[in-house]
Order: structure tokens, then C-alpha cells, then sequence
């Protein structure tokens, strides 16, 4: 998925620095991935540790993470997959709201690919109902559709807005494709919480916090990617076609500080990372005072290369060197 944040490419860094800190047998260990996303980090952890902890407040992330980390055991998924690329487009909420010829005039996808959006998720919910899938496998599916419809998103990257015409990679018809989740012995959980609050009810070992960055708002990034997963009914607003949204307050330069403070304070865990980076709304020598008055404070960096993709064939923009903290704190 194409996701701004995405710590795909810093995924060595950071579990190399983990096993420097925490030791590289992780097998009694309870990881704990607060601000998940698309799940990247957790699921990188998650055939070594004893359990996986996965949290994000937007529920599109929860559907991800629902599949990749809290499906732990093989489920029954070709038939169902096949029906649902077999099934006739039907006129529905994203056709009507989101897609070319649709009555909003929005065009986050073709009019094909918006009525065959709209008749995968409601089978998936209709198989629900009738409890011809369990939970596993409505959450697995929700998590391919997802994936598969945002491959064919008419959008330069987020959600914000959409193109003026449809592009060729979303002229491609959906196909869904199965989110395949790597099985293990150990149960996992899988919250869809505020993590401040999330963080005064758990415990564990290790606890990896990737919060936002800037002020830009998942929420609103990637609202769409919520109504697809949520599959309500309510009144979309403005041009983008926006739902209501909780704006996190770590995207707000006044209340950002505060808040990071209260949930290191109320964190259960010894080990402590945060991923950050040189463009965001904390300074280090914030951050350092904040993780300083805990126990003891380290910090490890990388130098990468950012790319901005627009999702068309060749198009990848490079952006300036990146530097990317990985900060640490041992909990007293």
C-alpha cells in the first residue's frame, strides 16, 4: 500500500536496533506496535516474540492489522476470493459518491472499478451476516479489498484529493488478491483505540511508537480507505467527499509535547523506541528531555531517501535525504 510513513524501508534499522538494546531472542517477549499503520514493523516482529500488541485509532488500519497480525492460524480463503472477482459491479455508496459518472462528480475511481467496490463489500458483509465466513476471514478479505482498491485509486498518493482524469494505472480493473498473513503458534491482539488511553491497560516488554510526524491527518489522508472499511452511511463533505474525523493531537505543535509526555509516563514497558524524523513537530532536544525524565536515553539515526510516489509507471520523485531517529529509552 502505497502509505506516507510507511516504515517499509526501515525495517532492518530498526529491528537490528531492537536486538542491539533487547537481545536478538525475542521468544518471551510482548512487542507492542501503538501507532501501526499499515502494520510494517509489527509484522516484522511477529514470528519471534510471544505476542504481538497492534494499535491504530483509524479503522482502515485496524482492518489491516486485524489481518496481518491478529490472524495467526491458516484459514480457507481461494473459493471465496475467486467468487468475489467473479461478481457483476452493482451501483452502491462508492459508485454514487466516489467513482466517474457517479452523482458527486468525484473521481477517485472509474465507474467500473467504483460499482465493483461496492458489490465485493457488500457480499463480504452479506457473508458475514449469514455466517458463511467467521471473523478471521471477514477481516482477511476486507483486507484484500482494501488493498486491492487502493491500488486503482485515481489519487496522486493520499486520499486529499483526486485526479482531474482517470490515470492508467486506475483504469485497471480491481482485482482482489489474497493479504496473506505469515501463521504462528501465539495469539496476538489487535486494538483500534486512542494509544494514550490504549497505554493505561496494557503492558509488556517492548513498546514501539511511530506517531505522526507533522500536521498532516491520517483521518483525512486516507478517509476513503475508512468509508470502504466502515461501508456507513453518511454525508460526504465538500469536493474530497470527507467523513468526520478525530484529529490526533500529535499532529498539533501545541498539544503534541503533552501528550507524548503523559504516554511515556503511563507506559508498562521497559524498552522504549520511537521512530522520528528532522521535518517533525517535536525538536530532539524536546524529545530527549521528555524521555530523559523516565530512565536512561539513547538515540540511533539513518540517513534515507524518501520517495513520493504518484502510483503511475515511472513516475517516482525523489526527495531530499531523510534523517530518521530511532530514539530509545531503558524505563526505570
Amino acid at each position: 500500500m502505497n502509505y506516507i510513513g510507511s516504515k517499509h524501508k526501515l525495517s532492518n534499522f530498526i529491528k537490528q536496533t531492537v536486538y542491539e538494546v533487547a537481545g536478538k531472542n525475542l521468544s518471551d517477549k510482548t512487542f507492542c506496535d501503538l501507532f501501526a499503520g499499515t502494520g510494517i514493523v509489527g509484522r516484522n516482529f511477529k514470528a519471534e516474540t510471544k505476542k504481538i500488541i497492534s494499535n491504530d485509532f483509524e479503522y482502515y488500519s485496524y482492518v489491516l492489522n486485524r489481518n496481518y497480525i491478529g490472524n495467526h492460524q491458516k484459514i480457507q480463503f481461494e473459493n471465496l476470493i475467486e467468487e468475489l472477482n467473479h461478481l457483476d459491479g452493482k451501483s452502491g455508496f462508492i459508485y454514487d459518491e466516489y467513482s466517474e459518472n457517479g452523482t458527486s462528480e468525484r473521481l477517485y475511481f472509474s465507474a467500473e472499478n467504483g460499482k465493483k467496490i461496492d458489490a465485493v463489500r457488500q457480499e463480504i458483509e452479506h457473508w458475514k451476516l449469514s455466517q458463511k465466513i467467521n471473523e478471521d476471514q471477514y477481516y482477511f478479505l476486507l483486507c484484500s479489498l482494501l488493498e486491492a482498491a487502493d491500488k486503482i485509486a485515481n489519487t496522486a498518493s493520499v486520499y486529499g484529493a483526486f485526479l482531474k482524469q482517470i490515470k492508467k494505472s486506475a483504469q485497471k480493473k480491481l482485482e482482489i488478491l489474497p493479504a496473506d498473513f505469515e501463521p504462528t503458534k501465539n495469539q496476538h491482539d489487535v486494538y483500534n483505540e486512542d494509544a494514550n488511553e490504549l497505554i493505561k491497560t496494557i503492558e509488556g516488554d517492548i513498546l514501539y511508537l511511530d506517531p505522526p510526524y507533522n500536521a498532516r491527518q491520517y483521518g483525512a489522508n486516507y478517509h476513503l480507505l475508512n468509508t470502504i472499511a466502515k461501508y456507513d452511511q453518511f454525508s460526504p463533505k465538500g469536493k474530497t467527499g470527507l467523513r468526520h474525523y478525530q484529529k490526533s493531537k500529535y499532529c498539533s505543535k501545541t498539544e503534541v509535547s503533552k501528550s507524548f509526555e503523559d504516554l511515556i509516563k503511563n507506559a508498562k514497558f521497559q524498552h522504549i523506541f520511537l521512530s522520528y524524523n528532522n521535518e517533525g513537530l517535536m525538536p530532539e532536544s524536546e524529545i530527549r528531555n521528555i524521555l530523559s525524565k523516565f530512565g536512561k536515553y539513547d538515540i540511533f539515526t539513518t540517513e534515507y531517501q524518501r520517495f513520493r510516489a504518484d502510483k503511475e509507471e515511472n513516475r517516482n520523485h525523489k526527495a531530499n535525504g531523510t534523517t530518521e531517529y530511532l530514539y530509545y529509552l531503558h524505563k526505570d
